[in-house]
């Protein structure tokens, strides 16, 4: 049984990194892809500023029921200011093109921040750059990155692939369960799921 279970588990793991569709650019413990990028705000976001803390990246799209199911109810804030009170950095990211939904200017992100009262830095991505570095697919896809710059987790935010808010008190909160475990200093239990959500409409 145990055998059977350990293949399982190496079948199910493979299948979610294949998911991300990188070409091996992104998998956990390498080093995470560097950018350089502007927020919301016109401040310079830069990944290596960041060694020696963790850093959450979360893809997002206001337009996708997926990102609705944990902005609506409340949960995506709430995780944002659990841990950015920790002292983690967490970056909000944008990679639809212009034209296209899940496309914001900054001046309406800033607004949509307030009313969603976030907790978050907001990235904006319209040329895809940052997503294509990590060959995020989904919003939500989110990726955990350790103080030294290495990816910790990658994945879904959670085990339960629907828009529907009620599954969220039942679901297992990947992310969260990943930040508790390194905060407490403990290894990672699980560090690798399918993310699930809907797609990012790059530029080409």
């Amino acid at each position: 049984m145990k055998a059977y279970s350990l293949v399982w588990a190496t079948v199910v793991l493979g299948a979610a990194a294949l998911a991300f569709g990188s070409s091996g650019k992104v998998s956990v413990g390498a080093a995470a892809p560097t950018f350089d990028a502007v927020d919301s705000h016109g401040k310079s976001v830069k990944l290596d500023d960041y060694k020696g803390k963790y850093v959450v990246l979360e893809w997002s799209n206001f337009g996708c029921p997926y990102v609705q199911k944990h902005y609506n109810s409340g949960n995506m804030q709430a995780l944002q200011k659990k841990y950015t009170q920790k002292g983690v950095v967490w970056l909000t990211i944008f990679s639809s093109s212009e034209g296209n939904q899940g496309y914001y200017p900054a001046s309406q992100l800033n607004k949509l921040a307030a009313e969603k009262k976030m907790s978050s830095t907001l990235v904006p991505d319209a040329d895809g750059t940052i997503g294509k570095l990590y060959g995020a697919k989904n919003t939500p896809t989110m990726f955990i990155i350790d103080p030294n710059g290495h990816i910790a987790y990658m994945g879904g935010i959670d085990d339960k692939a629907t828009p529907d808010p009620a599954d969220i008190a039942t679901s297992k909160n990947f992310v969260a369960a990943a930040l508790d475990e390194a905060l407490a200093g403990k290894t990672i239990t699980t560090t690798v799921s399918r993310p699930y959500g809907c797609g990012i409409k790059y530029k080409d």
